[in-house]
């Protein structure tokens, strides 16, 4: 009965990956600090693009467009938490995200090819 039991807790301790499971600390180490990296404000968008280039791009958006992509990419929240903070229906929220996005990808790639696209 004993045999049994100790290979029971094996095969549950084995599909549970406890022999191989790897120790944080020392994959930490390896790992490098994201701050410590150089020239990190060019991967943001106003350092691709430009502080003010930015900023243009935004003003296209509507207030609601911008209040809704602003929290659902830099505060997180989810569609359905947005709608409920700013007491909108969440079709109207999608709306928003969604033409927003819209907006910004069609301008973004209109200054890519050089060419300034109203939307």
């Amino acid at each position: 009965m004993t045999y049994r039991r100790a290979l029971c807790r094996r095969r549950y301790l084995t599909t549970r990956h406890f022999y191989n499971r790897l120790d944080l600390d020392e994959v930490a180490e390896e790992v490098p600090d994201p701050r410590s990296k150089t020239g990190w404000p060019d991967d943001t968008l106003e350092g691709a693009l430009g502080s003010s280039k930015a900023k243009q791009m935004f003003a296209i958006l509507s207030e609601d467009q911008r209040q809704t992509l602003r929290l659902y990419f830099v505060d997180g929240y989810t569609l359905n938490e947005i709608a409920h903070r700013t007491g909108q229906s969440l079709g109207n929220v999608k709306h928003h995200y969604f033409r927003g996005l819209e907006k910004l990808r069609k301008q973004l790639l209109g200054s890519e090819l050089g060419t300034e696209t109203a939307v």
